[in-house]
């Protein structure tokens, strides 16, 4: 499965950058995330528990990230496997670039699964995939941007932590 898109960040690129190379920021984006360690030098290491069709599955594995042009571009490449259920293997190449309102997030996803995810068909894959690569971009851009104004007063509270650490 492949797909690309972009979406536009109210941030410098720097904060941006910032949040793709943090820990805590991944874990507070990846959709299932409960436990996200490391350093971009060294790698992650995740794990993710989720759903796809009747599968549900916990998920180890690790996230390198290669390509490095600081404050540009870099690529993420991840493994997890999810005993009996398989295994998902994917890459996202990321790319910055300075906008009129902030900063332009583009990227590329390459994803593959087997086991028994495979066996419920690319439809149901594939739109699983897409639908987890537009939640972390989403949730990337609430974590930075903070909260929007119709946002519930708890939800606002938790939003924009990392852009009040920065600033």
């Amino acid at each position: 499965m492949k797909m690309s898109d972009d979406r536009e960040i109210e941030a410098d690129r720097a904060t941006v950058w910032a949040a793709l190379l943090s820990p805590e920021v991944l874990k507070e984006c990846v959709p299932g995330a409960q436990e996200v360690t490391g350093t971009p030098e060294e790698g992650f290491e995740a794990v993710v528990v989720q759903k796809v069709g009747p599968v549900k599955a916990t998920f180890k594995g690790q996230v390198t990230v290669s390509n490095v042009v600081d404050q540009e571009s870099l690529t993420l490449t991840g493994e997890g496997k999810g005993g009996a259920a398989g295994f998902a293997k994917g890459s996202a190449d990321v790319r910055l670039e300075d906008s009129e309102g902030g900063t332009r997030i583009y990227y590329d996803v390459q994803a593959n699964v087997g086991g028994k995810l495979a066996q419920l068909g690319s439809r149901i894959v594939d739109g699983f995939a897409k639908k987890m690569a537009d939640q972390f971009f989403q949730r990337l851009e609430e974590v930075i941007e903070g909260p929007k104004e119709e946002d519930e007063a708890e939800e606002a509270e938790k939003k924009g932590w990392l852009k009040r650490l920065i600033t």
